[in-house]
């Protein structure tokens, strides 16, 4: 047996298994792992264990489906960039020329959200310092927020009305409107906030391409790139190889958030979420990768020019800042936990490993979704990884995204960076 892979020990590689089984399966932290790793065109390690489904007692398989959440902004990030590239829009564009019911968005300033159904809040707001721009919606400096934060009166009127709910009738030109008439959390450019603008994006992608979005995935990306199992919703003859989704219990433990026996994605969705519908495989996932590591293009289909792929390792926030430098109010989202972040096309990107304190090279690129999945994408390594797992709300997930990055970066014999 080789003992070396694309410039990785075999027998390290092993331990990421045993390493992540150990700590988060047996455990009960995680019902189960998925691992790839795809180094200069070649996957040089699949390891799993653990369950996809704990009541029914079925082992995690290679071909598992995964709800991949904010692991979809990736990939509609493409999706938008492949329009910039046919001329259709640009990132310096305002937002309103292509959305007009957007010309006159205010900025908040004081009120509280209205608690009579029907009637909207009572806002005092301003005029925004600068109009928005696409390049505000790529890098979530836009002003928009999501209703999960619980941070401002804006947040809580995202959740009066139910904005980015995968069922709410009108689909993505009903959640557009609704956009319209709420005010920003603060003027584009001024701070970075993780908010709905990758779902903005992805209407702009069904507004410009004049197909749904889903179906501009499907046609322009999914097929071309072999990815055969990732859509917005499970057919029937594949609700076999979905994973259910946990939770943490009080207590310890997992209990079920969506069973896989009855999940909510049997049924496609009323909104095509491009910031968090998807589901997928890590071998569909890998491909998308593989594809941005071979600089937009895989087994002869081309997706992007290598040029824009080149962007995604740029930090495309204001002034070069960092995340930290950017974040609107207190603390940050755990996707984005580290020190030394920047912020590319809907991913963050390392500028300075020294300040994550994690094994790294400036410019990879990565996100993770909300069931604790991540990817990264190192092109100075020609490195790929996809971990796939299902349990939202763990408090283990920047702990696990850890100990998988550095367990696999030292399984390294060689660097190319």
């Amino acid at each position: 047996m080789a003992k070396e892979r694309a410039g990785f020990s075999v027998e390290r590689l092993a331990k990421v298994d045993s390493v992540m089984k150990q700590r988060y399966v047996d455990t009960g932290i995680l019902p189960g792992i998925l691992t790839q790793v795809c180094r200069k065109g070649e996957i040089v390690h699949t390891g799993m264990s653990g369950s996809m489904d704990l009541a029914r007692n079925k082992a995690m398989r290679e071909d598992a489906l995964f709800r991949i959440y904010s692991m979809t902004k990736p990939i509609t990030a493409v999706a938008l960039m492949m329009l910039v590239e046919e001329g259709k829009l640009g990132l310096e564009d305002d937002v309103h020329v292509h959305i007009p019911s957007w010309k006159n968005l205010r900025v908040y300033g004081s009120g509280v959200p209205s608690l009579v159904e029907n009637t909207a809040g009572q806002f005092i707001t301003s005029a925004p310092e600068r109009r928005m721009k696409v390049i505000d919606l790529v890098t979530h400096t836009s002003g928009l927020t999501y209703g999960f934060m619980w941070r401002t009166s804006v947040d809580a009127e995202y959740r009066r009305k139910k904005l980015g709910d995968f069922q709410t009738p009108g689909g993505l030109d009903a959640f557009i409107e609704e956009l319209a008439e709420i005010p920003l959390d603060f003027s584009p450019g001024k701070y970075w906030n993780y908010s709905v603008s990758i779902d903005v994006m992805g209407y702009l992608v069904q507004k410009l391409s004049g197909m749904t979005f889903g179906e501009f995935l499907r046609t322009r990306l999914f097929e071309p790139l072999g990815m055969k199992d990732t859509a917005f919703s499970v057919p029937n003859d594949k609700l076999e190889r979905l994973s259910s989704c946990y939770m943490p219990k009080k207590g310890g433990g997992l209990a079920v958030q969506d069973d896989a026996g009855k999940s909510t994605y049997a049924e496609p969705p009323k909104l095509e979420s491009g910031g968090g519908g998807l589901i997928s495989t890590a071998q569909d996932y890998m491909r998308f990768c593989r594809m941005m590591l071979g600089g937009g293009t895989l087994d002869g289909v081309q997706i992007l020019s290598p040029k824009t792929v080149d962007m995604f390792s740029m930090n495309l926030l204001p002034d070069g800042k960092l995340l930290t430098d950017m974040v609107a109010g207190e603390g940050m989202f755990s996707e984005a936990g580290y020190k030394g972040i920047g912020f590319s096309i809907g991913c963050g990107v390392t500028m300075d490993p020294a300040k994550t304190l994690l094994p790294g090279t400036p410019g990879e690129f990565f996100w993770g979704g909300a069931a604790s999945t991540a990817f990264w994408i190192d092109p100075k390594e020609d490195l790929a990884v996809v971990f796939m797992t299902q349990v939202m709300g763990t408090d283990a997930r920047l702990t696990l995204r850890r100990d998988l990055r550095t367990l696999v970066y030292s399984a390294m014999t060689e660097s190319f960076a």
